[in-house]
């Protein structure tokens, strides 16, 4: 299982930072969020910045790390200038671009009608579709048209393919055991991985609802189809045994990713998120 963490404050060459002395002591991915006006008091203050700025930043100081956010918001990105950001952080980092993406945050005021966006969660979701299908269209280097009931685009043409000829694609989904939410879970199963959520919770989810989750989707997967990841997210403890053992746990339900998601506000601050990507992984 792979370790990643989320770059969740401080200025750009902060953030940068980061990702360089993570990749120096062991990490595996580097993630920046992608957000532009959050009308929530816990983040009164905190500067939002482009993450593939942000990302492209890292990919220049950085060599193996998988780079992305957590998670990006295509709903509000136009399809054709998502596709040319994405396409240059996946070729100057030589193809470890991911994208982890959802309908958006809900306090974002980017998502007002009065900005010409979506503001249904319905909509939004119709829309992340489209532009996700707009977006593996572009990378086939052929001149397409589309027609969505969200989306449409005259003749388009990205002449220049992804390093790898796509870039994983990870949906946010929901899980609940008892009622399976089946339109993001099935827009998972489409793509390269899952971010799990759980309904109506702000908790992250544990082994036992990654285990369920990781059956359910075992069974409805085809047996040839790819790698897919199962990314989740929390907060390792700073007792070494203790966080081997949430590792072993969340590894032994499925998940192929662990990312550290300390988030504002007080005490996260740029300088606990240096101080926790200089300790050494427990896990290595």
């Amino acid at each position: 299982m792979r370790i990643g963490l989320i770059g969740s404050c401080g200025t750009p060459a902060q953030m940068v930072r980061l990702a360089r002395e993570a990749e120096q002591h062991g990490w595996d991915g580097f993630f920046a969020w992608d957000a532009i006006s959050l009308d929530d008091p816990e983040f009164d203050g905190v500067a939002t910045w482009d993450p593939f700025a942000v990302l492209a930043g890292a990919a220049a100081v950085t060599e193996r790390m998988t780079l992305g956010a957590m998670v990006f918001a295509p709903p509000r990105h136009r399809p054709w200038e998502l596709a040319q950001r994405a396409l240059t952080v996946d070729h100057l980092s030589g193809g470890r671009l991911v994208l982890p993406v959802g309908v958006g945050v809900p306090s974002d005021r980017a998502f007002t009608s009065a900005h010409g966006q979506p503001t249904a969660l319905r909509d939004r979701a119709g829309l992340l579709d489209e532009v996700l299908a707009w977006l593996e269209r572009s990378w086939s280097g052929e001149t397409f048209r589309f027609e969505g009931e969200h989306l449409s685009t005259g003749d388009f043409r990205l002449p220049q393919p992804p390093v790898r000829g796509r870039i994983p694609v990870w949906p946010v989904a929901v899980w609940d055991a008892e009622r399976p939410p089946l339109k993001s879970l099935r827009r998972a199963l489409r793509w390269d991985g899952v971010v799990p959520q759980l309904r109506a919770t702000d908790a992250e989810p544990g082994p036992d609802d990654v285990a369920a989750l990781v059956a359910w989707m075992a069974g409805r997967r085809s047996r040839d189809a790819g790698p897919f990841d199962v990314v989740i997210q929390g907060r390792l403890s700073d007792d070494r045994g203790r966080a081997r053992e949430q590792l072993a746990a969340a590894q032994e339900a499925g998940a192929t990713w662990w990312v550290e998601s300390w988030w504002p506000p007080e005490p996260v601050t740029p300088e606990l998120l240096l101080d926790k990507a200089r300790r050494a992984l427990p896990s290595r």
